[in-house]
């Protein structure tokens, strides 16, 4: 579950630090307070665009750092799938730092990236914003709400499918290349045997370029060491005072002492293997210049093949599957030969192509169909839950189905083509769900899709933005209990306008805002018992908060907490 949002310097927030509970946490506040804040927050944190301008204080940084508590095993085994394992304790910390256009992510101390966080949400929260319910009224977002709640079996298929459909559309790509006249055939046959020819003649040798390279530049530089070397050899034993000259004077003059004392023959022995090292050195130097002596033909030698290779690296380095520069040349050169022995037995490779295309059909036939069992398994269940949990949301005559027609083509999806059907009232006709729900219906019906997801997802901790969007009364008291039934077993973290549902909360928190030192700043406070009753009085009572009004609100808290 999310224990702790920790946000500073974003938009009306300087610094806010809320910790959340088990059960039904609410948000409540006037609007414009920024409640909406929050939850943006949390879903910059798990990976979303940072909006232009979201900064506070583009001078200072902006932090968004969420703490969340795994307890079950399986998530913590999948967490550790994705190089992420919770501390001693069982926390997983997220971060976002903002700076100056720039932002970082780390997962418990450790950078990453925002691909990870978007996969590690998935395991973890749920977050359903104002106008995700406008997303269900599209048929890929009901396939993809249908696909989830089928599970495993479903998600296997679909992944062989894939992976079958991209080899698949690499087939018809190849078709593709056939479909050409003689004449065009005969050109490319004739731009083929060019390009091979052209790589085949220049004899290339894996990992040649960085040998030819190094050498190239030993030689290009050799005439200045050799300089340099000479000078050298000539300190060491050159003609005139040299080193080694002396050396040699010292160790005649230091020899004409004779055997003086022992501190004299000490220094005599050192001179003397001075000499011998200075002897060593200078033979070392000389045999160095004679054996990487170049002369102008070798470095012209290299210098061509060197430009020869890079040329070819230019026309023909389509593809850097190396590092080696001439692999990559090589492999170009393989794959047209590949396609002139195609093209040379163009009628042959045609049929055989057509052949397995056709396999590939019905590889991919067989596929579609065995995931549209699972899909309909699956709808099954889904049409009879979803009716179930609509009565408890004040759709006491739903009717829900799910409609398949098959596409005509293949796709990475399968073949099918599905239609969340409904019917909300008694004698109505059932019809796509795009055309009979209102903004306040399919509200309630993605609260219903979401909870039952949820569920099969076992997903700690799920978020409603303003999901009470078009609905009040007796079908927002229904909500309101569909709300505090989920959170017995999933922590429900809820913005709303609704008193209803605010008088069922676990834990209430007020969210308003006030000017500091000139700034307008949005602060969070957690509300107790009879703060909570007064914040739903003045959600009852709007500006005028009578005796009434506040016994009515105090009687909402007393009826919720019975349950």
């Amino acid at each position: 579950m999310l224990v702790n949002v920790n946000v500073k310097n974003m938009a009306l927030i300087d610094k806010v630090d809320i910790y959340f509970e088990e059960g039904l946490n609410i948000l409540t506040g006037e609007t414009g307070a920024g409640k909406s804040i929050i939850i943006g927050s949390i879903m910059i944190a798990l990976g979303d665009k940072v909006p232009s301008g979201i900064v506070r204080d583009e001078n200072e940084e902006a932090l968004v750092e969420l703490t969340f508590r795994v307890d079950d095993e399986a998530t913590c085994e999948r967490l550790k799938s994705l190089d992420v394992e919770p501390d001693d304790e069982g926390m997983v910390i997220i971060s976002r730092r903002i700076y100056k256009g720039r932002s970082t992510v780390k997962i418990n101390g450790e950078s990453c990236t925002l691909n990870t966080v978007k996969k590690i949400q998935e395991l973890l929260i749920e977050i359903h914003g104002q106008h995700d319910h406008q997303s269900l009224t599209k048929p890929h977002k009901q396939l993809e709400i249908l696909d989830d709640y089928s599970g495993e079996n479903v998600a296997g298929i679909k992944d062989e499918l894939k992976a079958n459909y991209e080899e698949y559309r690499e087939l018809l790509n190849k078709r593709d290349e056939f479909s050409m006249d003689e004449e065009q055939r005969k050109r490319e046959i004739s731009f083929a045997e060019f390009e091979v020819n052209e790589i085949d003649s220049a004899n290339l040798k894996n990992g040649e370029f960085e040998e030819v390279e190094d050498e190239f530049r030993k030689m290009s530089s050799f005439k200045d060491v050799k300089e340099n070397m000479a000078a050298v050899y000539n300190a060491l034993e050159g003609d005139g005072y040299s080193i080694s000259s002396l050396i040699s004077d010292a160790v005649r003059n230091i020899s004409d002492c004779g055997d003086f004392d022992e501190t004299v023959e000490d220094i005599g022995n050192s001179l003397a293997d001075m000499e011998s090292i200075c002897s060593d050195l200078a033979r070392t130097v000389r045999d160095y210049m004679d054996d990487v002596d170049y002369d102008e033909e070798d470095i012209r030698l290299a210098e061509e093949r060197l430009n020869e290779i890079n040329i070819l690296r230019q026309k023909y380095e389509m593809n850097k599957l190396s590092a080696d520069p001439v692999d990559n040349i090589l492999a170009y050169r393989d794959e047209r030969q590949k396609f002139l022995d195609d093209m040379n037995n163009y009628d042959m490779r045609k049929e055989e192509l057509e052949k397995e295309i056709k396999n590939k059909e019905k590889v991919l036939k067989d596929l579609s169909l065995k995931l549209r069992g699972e899909r309909q398994k699956g709808a099954s269940k889904l049409e009879k839950e979803t009716v179930e949990v609509l009565k408890g949301l004040n759709f006491l005559d739903a009717r829900f189905k799910i409609d398949f027609k098959e596409k005509e083509e293949f796709s990475k999806e399968g073949m099918d083509e599905i239609t969340f059907m409904i019917s909300t009232n008694p004698g109505e006709d059932i019809k796509p769900l795009a055309e009979v729900a209102s903004g306040g219906e399919l509200s309630r019906i993605m609260l219903a899709l979401k909870t039952i997801l949820a569920k099969e997802d076992k997903v700690d901790s799920l978020i409603f933005d303003e999901i009470d969007t078009g609905i009040s009364g007796r079908t927002a008291q229904a909500v309101a209990e569909r709300m505090q039934n989920i959170s017995d077993g999933t922590q429900i973290i809820c913005i709303t306008h609704l008193p209803q549902i605010a008088a069922m909360a676990d834990e209430h928190f007020l969210i308003e805002k006030h000017v500091e030192k000139g700034k307008t700043v949005t602060n969070i406070e957690k509300l107790s018992y009879d703060e909570s009753v007064d914040e739903l009085a003045r959600m009852l009572g709007g500006s005028e908060i009578t005796d009434a009004v506040r016994d009515n609100a105090k009687e909402m808290k007393s009826m919720a907490q019975r349950g």
